[in-house]
C-alpha cells in the first residue's frame, strides 16, 4: 500500500515535528504471522514503550511501502523507501530483512520476499549503475541528470552497495527457506551484470569505464567532478564507488566499507551458484574477484592512525590519499561484522570502531540527550537512529546496548517511529518522519535481543 508524500512530489528529507501524523493504514500484507510476532513481543515486555515501538516499526514496511502482485504467476514486489515513491536496491533489501525469520513458515511472506528479489533482478537488468527505480517508465525529477537516464530509473548514482544488497537478500532468503525458484536464468543474467559492473569499476586499464554522472545542483555532493567521472584512482584492484550509501558523492572513489561488502557478497554469490549449480563459471569468477579486492583492501586501506593504531580508512584513492571518518549509512565501517565482512573481535575492526565512536570521527556527535554517528547528508549535529541501532547490533556489551536502546526510544519525539537524523539536544528536530529502513532495522534489533539476550531486553523494560 502506498500513501501520498508529504511534499507533493519532492524528496521529503528536511524538517519534522513531534506530532504523530504517521497513523497506520489498514493492514494489507500484515498477516497472522506478522501479528503473532508482534503479540509475542508485546507479551515478552508487556505494557512498555519498547513493545509499542516494536508494534509500530516491525510491520511498517509491509503496511506502508509495499506493492505486491503475483497475477502473472511470478511474484513482483515494489518497495518504496517511505516518503520517496521510488525503490532503492539498498533500502528495499534492508526494509524486508527483518521478515526473513518468518519466511520459512509463512508462504505469503515468502512470496513477498521472492517478489523483491525478482523486482531487483529486473531493475539490475535495466541498468546496473542505477541506485533507485520507478514502478514503471514514469521518469521523474532526475531525468535531466547528465548521465544515461532511462524512464524506468529514478536516480542513477553508482554505488557498490546497490549491487551487494540484492545478493545479500537472495542469499538470506535461500538460507532461510531453501527455495530456489527465484534463481532462474534472469537472476543469473543479473548476477553476471553485477560482476561485469564491478570489473568495469576496478578501472584496471586506467580508463574510467562507461559510467559518468553530473547533476545541476546546489550541493557539490550531488555531482561528480572531472567531467562526471570522479577523482582519479590508481588501478590497485579495488572497485570505484561514485557515491556513498548516503547517495552523497565520494571524495576518494575507493569506498572501503563498500569494497569489503563486495567481498562478502561475491563469496555469498559464489556459494549460491556452486550449490544450486546455476553458474559454476560465474562462481569461479566471483571467487577470483573477491580475492583481488580483499588483497587490495589489506594492502591499501588499513593505515596507522596516530591515536588508534591500525584502522580502516573510510575512502582511499590508491595513491596514498585517505579519509578517516564514518557515515551512519550502511555499509559503514561500524557495520562490517553485521554484514559479514569481518569477525566482531577482529583487531583492526575493534580499533576502527573505537575511532568511529569518538569525536575524532568528524561525523560523530554528542549532545545533552545522547550521542551517535551522523552523516554529511544531514549535516553537522544530527545523529542517525540507523547508526545507533547498528552500534547495538555490533556490540557485545550489555550496558552499551542498553544505552543505545534508551537513546533510540527518546529519539522518536513521541511519534512512535524512527527517523533519519535528529538533534540529540532536541529529538523533536528531526528529518524524515517516514523512513522505513530505520524502522525495520530497529525492529530487527529488538527481535535479535528477544531471541539472543532476553534478560537484557527485560532489564530495559524494567528500567
Amino acid at each position: 500500500m502506498k500513501r501520498d508524500r508529504s511534499d507533493g512530489g519532492v524528496e521529503a528529507e528536511q524538517g519534522g515535528s513531534g506530532n504523530d501524523t504517521h497513523a497506520e493504514p489498514p493492514p494489507i500484507l500484515r498477516n497472522a504471522t506478522v501479528e503473532a510476532t508482534i503479540e509475542e513481543f508485546r507479551q515478552f515486555v508487556p505494557g512498555t514503550e519498547t513493545a509499542a515501538l516494536f508494534a509500530n516499526c516491525f510491520p511498517n514496511t509491509l503496511d506502508t511501502t509495499v506493492s505486491f502482485d503475483d497475477s502473472s504467476g511470478r511474484a513482483d514486489t515494489f518497495v518504496i523507501t517511505g516518503d520517496i515513491e521510488a525503490m532503492w536496491l539498498r533500502d528495499s533489501t534492508a526494509q524486508v530483512w527483518c521478515y526473513l525469520p518468518l519466511a520459512a513458515r509463512d508462504a505469503r511472506i515468502r512470496a513477498v520476499l521472492a517478489g523483491v528479489i525478482n523486482r531487483q533482478v529486473d531493475s539490475i537488468l535495466i541498468d546496473p549503475y542505477a541506485n533507485a527505480f520507478n514502478h514503471g517508465p514514469s521518469g521523474g525529477q532526475w531525468q535531466g541528470d547528465h548521465t544515461q537516464m532511462v524512464p524506468e530509473v529514478y536516480e542513477r548514482k553508482w554505488e557498490i552497495d546497490s549491487l551487494c544488497y540484492p545478493i545479500r537478500l537472495a542469499h538470506g532468503y535461500w538460507r532461510a527457506t531453501g527455495d530456489t525458484v527465484p534463481f532462474d536464468g534472469r537472476w543469473v543474467q543479473a548476477m553476471r551484470a553485477v560482476v561485469r559492473t564491478f570489473r568495469e569499476q576496478q578501472r584496471r586499464d586506467g580508463q574510467h569505464g562507461p559510467y559518468r554522472f553530473q547533476r545541476t545542483a546546489h550541493e557539490a555532493m550531488d555531482s561528480l567532478p572531472i567531467r562526471g567521472f570522479g577523482n582519479p584512482v590508481a588501478p590497485v584492484g579495488l572497485i570505484c564507488s561514485a557515491f556513498r550509501p548516503s547517495d552523497d558523492a565520494t571524495i576518494f572513489p575507493f569506498l572501503v566499507p563498500s569494497n569489503l561488502f563486495a567481498v562478502a557478497s561475491l563469496r555469498q554469490l559464489a556459494t549460491m551458484l556452486e550449490e544450486t549449480n546455476t553458474g559454476p563459471d560465474l562462481a569461479a569468477e566471483c571467487q577470483r574477484l573477491a580475492a583481488e579486492v580483499e588483497h587490495a583492501v589489506a594492502a591499501y586501506a588499513i593505515h596507522d592512525h596516530p591515536k588508534y593504531g591500525r584502522i580502516y580508512a573510510y575512502e582511499i584513492d590508491g595513491f596514498g590519499g585517505r579519509l578517516f571518518m564514518d557515515d551512519a549509512n550502511v555499509p559503514s565501517l561500524l557495520s562490517l561484522p553485521y554484514l559479514g565482512c569481518c569477525a566482531p573481535d577482529d583487531p583492526v575492526y575493534l580499533a576502527t570502531r573505537r575511532f568511529v565512536l569518538s569525536e575524532d570521527n568528524p561525523w560523530f556527535f554528542k549532545g545533552r540527550g545522547g550521542e551517535g554517528v551522523g552523516s554529511p547528508h544531514t549535516g553537522p549535529g544530527k545523529v542517525w537512529p540507523i547508526g545507533i541501532t547498528m552500534r547495538a547490533l555490533t556490540s557485545g556489551d550489555d550496558e552499551e546496548i542498553l544505552a543505545c536502546l534508551r537513546l533510540l526510544e527518546r529519539s522518536t519525539a513521541g511519534t512512535g517511529y524512527m527517523h533519519e537524523g535528529f538533534d540529540p539536544d532536541n529529538p523533536a528536530d528531526f528529518s524524515r518522519e517516514w523512513f522505513a529502513w530505520a524502522n525495520s532495522l530497529f525492529a530487527e534489533l529488538l527481535l535479535k535481543l528477544m531471541r539472543e539476550r532476553p534478560a537484557l531486553l527485560r532489564r530495559m523494560a524494567q528500567a
